[in-house]
């Protein structure tokens, strides 16, 4: 009982910028779980255990709560890329290398938080607000790819597009990110980043060569649906 008591006294006074944090982690599980149309106040409200009042109090109305969800993940990845591209490496392919990694970091490539990415994308047509964030995002990211996309290729003197090679990538990273929502049983994080070593691979050999796990990529089929020749 008194536990449960400073349970309760604990989320009626968190400071003002955990408590946003709360609101906002609690906006990416409704999300997740109704759709972006179908999250509302009250989603939100049941998702972090508070009530709608709360959640009027620090984001006034539902528009800037989503605005917000939206800034919270794209400023997550902005600083854990900022970081991979911070540190010291030895070359320009183990600093490509890097970066791809982050595209599947554990903590940032969770189903909730791609779910999320996903329906602001799908909204960025009508919603400019939308569609600048989200941009912010590609451009800083595209821009260092594709310079070291380039210098690679000139320091092994390949045949290749460096551009197309680098626009190959952030689509291929896209592309699986969506795999690893919709068929999570099928493929996950590790595979997903070796399969965009296997494309860097093929355009510079040298730089990048045979994957270092020798094994190769399994995934796992869905089952095939019996007929009912088989059922009897």
């Amino acid at each position: 009982m008194q536990t449960s008591a400073v349970s309760r006294s604990s989320r009626r006074t968190a400071p003002p910028e955990q408590r946003r944090i709360q609101l906002i982690q609690a906006t990416i599980r409704s999300i997740a779980r109704n759709g972006l149309p179908d999250t509302t106040m009250a989603s939100v409200a049941k998702e972090a255990g508070l009530s709608q009042g709360i959640i009027n109090l620090h984001f006034k109305t539902k528009d800037r709560l989503l605005l917000e969800t939206l800034k919270y993940v794209v400023d997550e990845y902005r600083a854990t890329w900022e970081a991979a591209n911070s540190k010291e490496y030895a070359s320009n392919s183990e600093r490509l290398a890097g970066l791809v990694s982050v595209d599947f970091d554990a903590q940032l490539v969770v189903r909730d938080k791609l779910a999320v990415w996903f329906a602001f994308w799908g909204e960025i047509k009508s919603r400019p607000t939308y569609r600048k964030l989200c941009a912010e995002r590609d451009r800083g990211y595209e821009e260092i790819i594709r310079e070291l996309v380039r210098e690679i290729a000139s320091e092994g003197g390949y045949d290749v597009d460096p551009d197309a090679v680098a626009w190959g990538l952030s689509s291929m990273s896209e592309g699986l990110w969506l795999d690893l929502l919709l068929s999570p049983q099928r493929i996950n994080r590790e595979q997903a980043y070796r399969i965009c070593m296997v494309h860097l691979a093929g355009a510079f050999p040298r730089h990048f060569g045979p994957p270092q796990d020798p094994k190769p990529l399994a995934f796992k089929a869905k089952p095939a649906k019996k007929s009912a020749k088989d059922k009897k």
